[in-house]
């Protein structure tokens, strides 16, 4: 299509003077340059309003180089711009392609197929590729019978392939293609040539005009590759050569309506392009230093012809590169260089289609471009167009044929383009080089002359369309009907023509009750539900012909009872002692006579409690005081000379209901019941509007309304019952009429309400023929409890559901047996109580019955991971979660012999194992292993234990000097530690006289201490106890000898020691570590710290500090800082603080506290999720 300009179309552009000669034309970029488009879009728009048509093309120069749209004509403008040169350096090196398509020759009729392949190893999403034809042509709109596009991609590899098949190629076909790849800022781009091997044939020489013409629009051909007549190669009859047409001169002169139709004789399809190219046309040159002269701005060759480019050089010594859209042209048999001098010439022999395309020469930094057009001949009509008279209603075919099969031709009416299409009454045909024009059921409007139009000649013929002698078939007859009843005016005559319908010599107008209808010969009027003034004289007169075909009709009214007031079964309904006065409209001419009767007795007018009265359009029956024996069936007879009416009326005289009988409850829930009630047995005369209903608790003598609507149904739930109370219901009947009285109480009944559904409905195990379910009890059980559960299970692809168990089941926990291995079910559990069956608890994806072979794990517990450590007498119940599928083999070991189940016990369940020892010993102390074994898959963990006692007495004390009022004493570690440490000795002192012990020192962690301040005079005994974490021991070791303080009757004086400074700032000697804790376990944060005065300990969380908050504890003993966090969560996970402060300074420990949740044996952050067995606490 051309390009849009901003100058407006039906502007006749002035005469520009004579064109400067000929001046040196530069092809523009291609159109993939962005930078070239964008400073062209730049371009000031007065330069295109300037842009006016010169008298003459310029010389050598056909109207076919216009018509590259990617060309540009100027003057002094550079043969090629930098940013060309870069594009055509980047296309030489690939950067996306690893497989480009090759050039490739195929024969008339045959399959070819291009192959391009990219690696998308670093490429986060598929490339975008085009196929092009030519330089500007996108392949994708042409995608069809001849073309397909086809893209894959290989996991393995990474490799995206992009194929271009070429089906049942033609000889246009041929030509160069160009293959582009895009990613982000990513461009390759390869191009490659097609050759269609032809059959031997003569190429008159035509004008490149006809290289313009368009392709076939709407035509057998639209959508192939012959997008220009560039690309096809026609075979037509030798004809004289007409003189040289001024095409130019032609547009000038012509009316702007006028110049599609001279652009479609003459081939000429770009317009604007040509505007655009003449204006760069009279820009002036620029002088090249490289060049002496450059090439023509544009060559013509026949095809199969030979054509010669040549520049001239400044400098004969520059070496010169010829290319051919922008791939390197190398020497061959077809392309021949010579050099004279400074003249460069290039020889193409054998020109075909494709070797159409754009040429450039490069001589140093310097290039210069031309084209190169391969011309074929105009498309002419060898067999002209024929006169034809025919009738309307008859096919017309008008046909003609032309030089070239496929061509473009276009068909016009009286001068005006007939187009073709799916809503046209006009077909155009093509077989080869015949095209017909086709008009079905051609109509008087069809005379005209036609006339067909190619790119090198044109015919017309006059064609004329009569009518035909017309015969009547089947004339129209008198009709008679009655009122209401269809009218059906018909008639056939011999001519598929249209016609009017006048009734009383007025036209008839459609309407939703009166259809015309016309198909074929025959013409019909329909009347629905005929009316009076349906009646009249109605003709029927065909288009173009002076024939009638008269018909009367007469509509006829019979006596009509109007019951439309009444109901739809014609009830009248009065109540009990009331007056009836019943009016009926009535209609008929002439009017008809009316007689009212019961049960085959007549109701005469006159006096008496029940009479009839007449009236011109109405009849009356009249009932005073009504009764309920004057129900019954009334039927009212009319009659005149049309016809008879009958019709009956019932009429019900009503009251109010009797009560309903006592309702009853059928289901109850938590706060609601259901009841049901049978309607009374006498309604009244009159149906039945509804039921209040009123509930009351058993002991109390106040009933409540429950609906302020009537209820239509015959059951009811009554809600906002309390759960656990009895209550009673009764009814109220409700008619038109009135209420009636309450119906008798209900029986007593208690709402109790089903439970909600089970809870973490999970499977514990599955065998081959087996599936175990668990889940957890309901949420919330009501005041009628749970009387167990029961499990239902449906194989896949079934609904229907199987209960598993005989009995209610009263675990949380069971197995499903007998199943068929391999197969799938689903599974959902209910609980039961007196309320009934809750809502079921489905498992969420089906089971496969099949044995699953899970590897053993072994949590151990985090106190067990440690030594655990017990006293002697003490109780050991160590229990070691593990999983595995199918049940593991466990074996234990203590300090590798296996362990002697008569002394400890040991008890294995399917989900954990628990060592028990009643009371321990020390001999119970050591290493035990404990091994988890699923078929080839072992797990093995070790326990440490320890079973401490009090250690025994020091082994020897002894009095090593006595001074002053002192005493040295030393002493040795005992025998027995009690299989703990020793944490220090507690020192006593006893008097010889009185033998009475106090203790001097305790927590001492030497084995020598010095005792003062002993009274002189005194003798003394020491004994020694030792301490570890169970306590002193049970008894003490004695010093032999005794130690006096003798009297020696000098003043012992106590030395003087300066007092020593204790006081220290805070200081961590053992910092916070950073700390994972699993949610639902107490987790602890240790720190220790030393401090003179004791400093004051402060935590925090997230710099906030913890004060009053149940789930933290805060501990400090000899130093050591303790919090322990209760049970956390993952919301107290974060950064947790320690600070200490005395008045001599502070200091501040931290660390980082993540508390991770259970799931599947992984330690995970987020929501809580519990394990198969585990449940939340």
């Amino acid at each position: 299509m051309p390009e849009p300009i901003k100058k407006d179309e039906n502007e006749v552009p002035a005469p520009a003077p004579a064109p400067a000669p000929v001046p040196a034309p530069v092809p523009a970029p291609p159109p993939e340059q962005p930078n070239k488009e964008k400073e062209a879009g730049n371009r000031p728009a007065k330069d295109e309003e300037e842009t006016t048509l010169p008298s003459a093309l310029p010389p050598g120069v056909g109207s076919r180089a216009l018509e590259r749209k990617d060309s540009e004509w100027s003057i002094g403008e550079s043969p090629a711009s930098e940013e060309q040169d870069k594009q055509n350096v980047n296309s030489q090196l690939s950067t996306l392609f690893v497989e480009k398509p090759q050039t490739g020759s195929v024969k008339v009729g045959e399959n070819i197929t291009f192959i391009a392949r990219v690696k998308a190893e670093d490429l986060l999403r598929k490339p975008t590729i085009k196929w092009f034809k030519g330089k500007w042509m996108d392949l994708a709109s042409k995608a069809g019978k001849h073309l397909q596009l086809k893209e894959t991609f290989e996991r393995q590899t990474r490799i995206y392939t992009f194929e271009m098949q070429i089906i049942k190629a033609k000889e246009n076909f041929a030509g160069n293609y160009r293959c582009e790849v895009t990613y982000k800022d990513k461009f390759d781009s390869c191009t490659f040539d097609l050759e269609v091997h032809e059959s031997t044939g003569t190429t008159p020489n035509i004008d490149i005009r006809s290289a313009f013409k368009r392709s076939g629009d709407g035509q057998d051909d639209a959508g192939e590759l012959d997008f220009s007549g560039l690309l096809k190669r026609r075979e037509v009859k030798q004809q004289e050569e007409e003189p040289e047409v001024d095409v130019w001169e032609l547009l000038k002169n012509a009316n702007p309506n006028e110049y599609e139709k001279i652009a479609f004789q003459y081939g000429i399809t770009d317009l604007r392009g040509m505007l655009r190219r003449l204006k760069r046309m009279r820009r002036e040159e620029k002088k090249s230093a490289a060049f002496a002269k450059i090439l023509d701005p544009a060559y013509q060759v026949d095809k199969g012809g030979r054509v010669r480019f040549a520049v001239e050089l400044a400098d004969p010594k520059l070496e010169v590169k010829w290319y051919k859209n922008g791939q390197e042209i190398r020497p061959s048999a077809k392309y021949i260089f010579e050099h004279k001098g400074c003249e460069r010439i290039m020889f193409i022999n054998n020109c075909s289609l494709t070797d159409d395309a754009e040429y450039y020469v490069t001589a140093g930094d310097e290039k210069c471009t031309t084209e190169l057009f391969v011309r074929e001949a105009p498309v002419m009509v060898t067999k002209q167009l024929e006169d034809k008279s025919t009738f309307c209603g008859e096919r017309v075919e008008l046909e003609c044929e032309v030089s070239e099969e496929d061509a473009n031709v276009k068909w016009f009416k009286n001068g005006e383009e007939i187009y073709a299409g799916p809503k046209s009454r006009y077909r155009v045909k093509v077989d080869g080089k015949k095209h017909t024009l086709i008009i079905e059921d051609a109509t008087k409007a069809d005379t005209a002359e036609y006339s067909v139009m190619t790119t090198g000649g044109q015919s017309s013929a006059k064609l004329s369309v009569d009518l035909k002698p017309l015969r009547i078939l089947t004339p129209l007859t008198d009709q008679t009907v009655k009122l209401g009843k269809e009218i059906c005016l018909r008639c056939e005559i011999s001519e598929y023509i249209p016609g009017k319908w006048t009734k009383n010599g007025l036209p008839v107008q459609e309407s939703d009750r009166l259809k015309l209808f016309h198909k074929g010969r025959i013409h019909k009027l329909v009347i629905a539900n005929a009316l009076i003034e349906d009646e009249g004289d109605y003709v029927f007169t065909p288009d173009a012909y002076s024939v009638t075909l008269p018909a009367k009709v007469h509509v006829v009214d019979p006596p009509k009872i109007i019951l439309d007031g009444l109901d739809a079964d014609n009830t009248v309904t009065v109540i009990a002692g009331n007056k009836l006065r019943l009016e009926i409209p009535i209609s008929g001419e002439p009017p008809p006579t009316a007689l009212w009767s019961r049960a085959d007795k007549a109701i005469m007018e006159g006096s008496g409690r029940i009479k009839a009265e007449s009236y011109p359009d109405s009849s009356t029956l009249v009932i005073d005081v009504a009764e309920r024996e004057d129900s019954g069936v009334y039927h009212i007879n009319l009659k005149n000379e049309a016809g008879e009416a009958h019709a009956s009326i019932k009429i019900k005289v009503v009251d109010i209901p009797d009560p309903p009988v006592a309702p009853s409850v059928t289901d109850v829930g938590d706060d609601w019941c259901i009841m049901h009630w049978e309607p009374p047995v006498y309604d009244g005369g009159s149906p039945i509007l509804g039921y209040f209903i009123e509930r009351k608790k058993k002991q109390s003598s106040r009933w409540m309304r429950l609906n302020f609507d009537l209820c239509k149904e015959t059951t009811f739930e009554p809600k906002k019952m309390i759960e656990g109370v009895a209550y009673e219901v009764r009814i109220f009947a409700v008619n038109a009429v009135g209420i009636s009285k309450p119906s008798m109480p209900s029986k007593p009944f208690v709402p109790l309400a089903v439970t909600s559904p089970p809870t973490l409905l999970a499977v514990d195990s599955v065998t081959d023929n087996s599936v175990t379910m668990k889940w957890r009890p309901p949420d919330h059980i009501g005041a009628a409890g749970l009387d167990g559960y029961v499990l239902e299970y449906c194989f896949e692809g079934t609904d229907h559901w199987i209960t598993a168990n005989k009995e209610l089941i009263e675990k949380t926990k069971f197995t499903i047996p007998d199943l068929p291995t391999d197969a799938r079910i689903y599974v959902r559990v209910k609980a039961m109580n007196a309320a009934g069956a809750s809502e079921p608890k489905y498992y969420s994806q089906p089971i496969l019955v099949k044995q699953i072979i899970e590897a053993p794990k072994i949590r151990i517990p985090r106190h067990l991971k440690q030594t655990y450590i017990r006293r002697v007498g003490e109780a050991i119940n160590m229990v070691i979660p593990f999983q595995g599928k199918p049940k593991p083999e466990l074996t234990w070991k203590k300090d590798g012999v296996e362990i002697d189940k008569n002394e400890i016990n040991i008890r294995n369940s399917e989900t954990d194992t628990i060592v028990f020892i009643r009371k321990a010993e020390r001999s119970h102390s050591g290493k035990y292993d404990l091994q988890v074994k699923v078929g080839k898959f072992t797990e093995t963990a070790s326990i440490d234990i320890q079973v401490v006692d009090r250690p025994g007495p020091p082994q020897f004390v002894k009095i090593e000097d006595v001074w002053g009022e002192n005493v040295a004493l030393t002493w040795t570690p005992p025998k027995d530690d009690g299989n703990a440490a020793i944490t220090g000795y507690t020192i006593q002192k006893a008097d010889k006289k009185s033998m009475e012990w106090f203790t001097v020192i305790e927590h001492y962690h030497r084995t020598s201490a010095t005792i003062t301040e002993l009274v002189i005079g005194n003798e003394y005994y020491f004994r020694v106890f030792a301490e570890n974490m169970c306590g002193l021991s049970e008894d003490a070791t004695r010093t032999k000898e005794s130690a006096l303080i003798a009297k020696d009757g000098k003043i012992y004086k106590n030395p003087v020691y300066d007092d020593f400074d204790f006081t220290e700032a805070p200081m961590f000697t053992q910092p916070l570590v950073n700390t994972y804790a699993v949610a639902g376990y107490n987790a602890t944060l240790n720190c220790s710290v030393r401090g003179n005065p004791k400093p004051k300990i402060t935590w925090m969380k997230n710099k906030v500090a913890i004060v009053d908050d149940p789930r933290y504890r805060m501990f400090s003993n000899q130093g050591v800082c303790t919090l322990e966090i209760r049970k956390p969560s993952p919301y107290d996970g974060g950064t947790y603080s320690c600070k200490a402060v005395n008045e001599l300074g502070a200091a501040e420990m931290e660390c980082k506290l993540e508390v991770k949740v259970m799931y599947q044996g992984v330690n995970t952050p987020g929501q809580p999720v519990f394990l198969e067995g585990q449940q939340q606490v």
